[in-house]
């Protein structure tokens, strides 16, 4: 019974979907398109015509900095300007990430790239964690997470591309401190809370694989 329970698969696919239009509504630093589609129907037959919006946001890779020899993370924080309609405080503790938006990159590779760029940090080992839709029901946005092999000795000061507005400030925090940062509500964006709490379950795997 458990063996048929991790087998659960959706009965559907992207061609029980028939798109009507897909209109550009927005085209500046993201895009916004609007949907029409009607799609197939559980009890069977198809939907009426339905109407979204969606925002389009790319794919995206995200890398968790981890030093297996101190068992030590890097966190980076720097300003998120929507997190200010909910946050009194909009600085918010992430791990490094970035959009995949060159056609000669794959998802490690910004990975990798993010963490030299917001953290100083160069990359030894980088392992896949997982693949995640960040809100599916608003946007487009799958993100790669990675965990990446770190010398948290090397880890400090402030980074960022002037010419992307960052200001990046690095923090080096030990796993549990981390972790206890999620527990507590202080870290709650989720990129970040995914990537720690897959460490949390993987950190014993992951040293024993790295070292």
């Amino acid at each position: 019974m458990k063996n048929e329970r991790l087998k659960l698969t959706s009965q559907f696919t992207v061609s029980d979907i028939e798109v009507l239009s897909k209109d550009n509504k927005f085209d500046g630093f993201f895009q916004i398109n609007k949907y029409c589609f009607k799609h197939r129907l559980f009890a069977g037959g198809w939907s009426g015509i339905i109407e979204r919006e969606v925002f389009e946001r790319g794919n995206a890779a995200g890398l968790l900095p981890y030093d297996p020899i101190t068992d030590e993370v890097v966190l980076i924080e720097q300003l998120r300007i929507p997190a200010i309609e909910s946050m009194q405080h909009p600085w918010l503790f992430e791990i490094v990430a970035g959009i995949v938006d060159k056609e000669h990159e794959n998802s490690k590779d910004v990975a990798k790239r993010e963490a030299h760029e917001e953290a100083g940090l160069e990359v030894a080992r980088c392992d896949f964690m997982l693949n995640f839709l960040s809100s599916p029901g608003g946007t487009t946005e799958s993100t790669d997470l990675f965990v990446g092999e770190i010398d948290a000795g090397l880890a400090t000061g402030i980074h960022g591309l002037d010419e992307e507005g960052e200001d990046i400030r690095v923090h080096v925090v030990s796993r549990n401190q981390a972790y206890e940062m999620v527990v507590n509500g202080q870290i709650n964006n989720a990129t970040t809370i995914i990537a720690l709490q897959w460490l949390q379950l993987n950190v014993e795997r992951l040293q024993t694989t790295w070292k």
